[in-house]
């Protein structure tokens, strides 16, 4: 076990695998020891265990539904168990469904929003208000590319991206004249279960043999939360998909966004 007192301590969310995984790992890896959230299944015990067998430091987890209010409360008081001040939060929990709006599942669509936006609102405010104290602290928000386009076939999921990303920028400038720094990772199709959950295998954008690798999606986001960004679009060919759909007319991004989403668009 490490000493507490000698490394800092990062705390993530959605950190039992995909790039929340990663992320936790990129910490380790880093000098930090890591809380990662999880749901309460095998998979969480699981990750933090194979994060432990590495070696680089002290893993430790909570398994919960961050769709539920309570649950976010339980979740910050298992992070001020620790007894230690969280230096990094990384607020990467979240989930999509794919399909069209009017035919896909209304309950799903809900948890979505309460996974994605308002854990993430609650669970920022409440660590946030800790890192106001001390004047110090890093934030990262996983949004998507997907934030800067409207997103058919993914309308939900797509908005609580488009907050998610509009939040971290409006906090960023808020904190801007104070220790805390907040950075907004924007990562493309990304080689996760992510469309597995979602019901997308069946899209342009699931069945991709060109998936980007989960571990360089979080490297990006971990040196861009160290360097104190305000955003980061891994890859280059991200970079310029995300710069050409911010500069599109709306109609003309979502019509791109629907080729990749579109159900049965795999051809």
């Amino acid at each position: 076990m490490t000493d507490n007192n000698s490394r800092p301590f990062a705390v993530v969310t959605g950190g039992s695998n995909g790039i929340g995984l990663e992320l936790a790992r990129q910490f380790l890896t880093n000098g930090f020891d890591v809380l990662i959230a999880g749901e309460e299944d095998q998979h969480t015990p699981d990750a933090a265990q194979t994060l432990s067998a590495e070696g680089q430091g002290e893993v430790t987890s909570w398994a919960g539904d961050l769709g539920r209010e309570d649950q976010v409360t339980a979740f910050y008081e298992a992070i001020q168990s620790a007894g230690r001040p969280v230096d990094a939060l990384c607020v990467n929990a979240g989930f999509g469904l794919g399909g069209a709006f009017a035919e896909t599942d209304l309950a799903r669509e809900l948890q979505m929003i309460d996974v994605n936006v308002r854990s993430a609102v609650q669970l920022t405010k409440l660590v946030l208000k800790d890192m106001t104290a001390r004047n110090e602290g890093r934030i990262l928000f996983t949004s998507s590319i997907a934030a800067t386009m409207p997103d058919p076939f993914e309308a939900v999921y797509g908005a609580t991206k488009v907050f998610l990303r509009w939040f971290g920028e409006a906090l960023r400038n808020e904190l801007k004249d104070t220790g805390i720094t907040v950075t907004v990772l924007m990562p493309s199709v990304t080689d996760t279960n992510f469309f597995n959950r979602a019901e997308m295998m069946d899209t342009k954008a699931g069945a991709s043999d060109s998936k980007d690798d989960p571990a360089v999606v979080a490297k990006a986001g971990f040196d861009a939360l160290m360097s104190g960004d305000d955003k980061v679009v891994p890859t280059l060919k991200n970079k310029v998909m995300g710069a050409i759909a911010d500069a599109l007319p709306d109609k003309v991004a979502a019509q791109i966004h629907r080729g990749m989403s579109e159900p049965g668009s795999a051809g």
